[in-house]
This record gives C-alpha cells, sequence and structure tokens, in this order.
C-alpha cells in the first residue's frame, strides 16, 4: 500500500512539474511571438488537437490546424499593435481532476505601453484544462475574463 502511495504522489508531483514547464514555455513562446520571432507550429504544439475556450463572449470550439496558427498570429500582431511589452506570471496553482487532467490557474501580469508612453501593467487570472499523456502536458481548453474590457478600463485600447 505504501509503495503504491508513493508512486502516486511521485506522479502527481511530476504531473505538477510538467504542467509548470508548459506554462513557463508557453509564457516564452507569447514573449517571442509579441516581438514577432516565433514558430507558429511551436506554439500549437503548446494545444491538444482540438480545444474549448470560454470567455463573457461565449463558448468556442476549434481544431489544432492552420486556422489555429492563422489566428494566433494574428493575435501576436494585436498585441504588438496595442503595445504588450511583457508578459510573465505570477503564479501557477495546479487542481487534479484525476491521472490524467488537471486545471491550472494561471496568474499572469502584462505589461503594455500605451500610445501616450505610460507603462500599464494588469493582472489576470486564465483558467486552464490540461490534460497529461505520456507525461506530455496539452491545453485542451481554457476559461478567460472580459480581456477587452480590462484593456479598455486600464488606457490600453
Amino acid at each position: 500500500m505504501w509503495s503504491a502511495l508513493w508512486a502516486w504522489s511521485k506522479r502527481k508531483k511530476m504531473e505538477e512539474r510538467t504542467t509548470r514547464e508548459l506554462f513557463e514555455r508557453y509564457r516564452n513562446l507569447f514573449c517571442k511571438g509579441i516581438r514577432g520571432e516565433v514558430d507558429m507550429k511551436e506554439v500549437a504544439s503548446s494545444y491538444a488537437s482540438a480545444f474549448i475556450a470560454a470567455s463573457p463572449q461565449g463558448v468556442a470550439v476549434g481544431q489544432n490546424d492552420d486556422q489555429l496558427k492563422d489566428q494566433m498570429q494574428q493575435g501576436f500582431d494585436y498585441y504588438r499593435q496595442i503595445g504588450t511589452k511583457d508578459m510573465s506570471i505570477r503564479d501557477i496553482r495546479i487542481t487534479p481532476i484525476d491521472e490524467y487532467h488537471c486545471i491550472a490557474h494561471v496568474s499572469w501580469s502584462a505589461t503594455y505601453l500605451t500610445k501616450d508612453q505610460r507603462e500599464v501593467t494588469i493582472d489576470f487570472t486564465v483558467h486552464y484544462l490540461v490534460q497529461a499523456i505520456n507525461d506530455e502536458p496539452k491545453i485542451f481548453g481554457w476559461i478567460a475574463g472580459d480581456e477587452q474590457q480590462a484593456l479598455k478600463q486600464h488606457g490600453v485600447i
């Protein structure tokens, strides 16, 4: 019994480590993306073959295909255009669901340079659905707040 408990505990720690590594890598790729230096295939490798996204604007489903890469490229272009300078992780809290799935509650800080040259930092949290098969975590969904409202509220757009 103790060996089974030890093995379970070891697996949970490994899953947490690999999930944290996924988001550190994702953060680095995002920063490359806003500098126009990212390989979209590498960014797409963070996602499962299909995913779901939810925000106050509604729920969407998608496939990890060329359309996703095009949308991500458009997103990076948009973030660059509105003055996004950096994205950092403040905290990651992981809620296990079962041995293959978790929710990663990632608290971000985004830094922008506004048109009037003010530096603005906006803190927000996104809740990611993550599946880890063969110790390779992939994002298969996320739940986010109203990004456009936050950008307007802080004078970024």
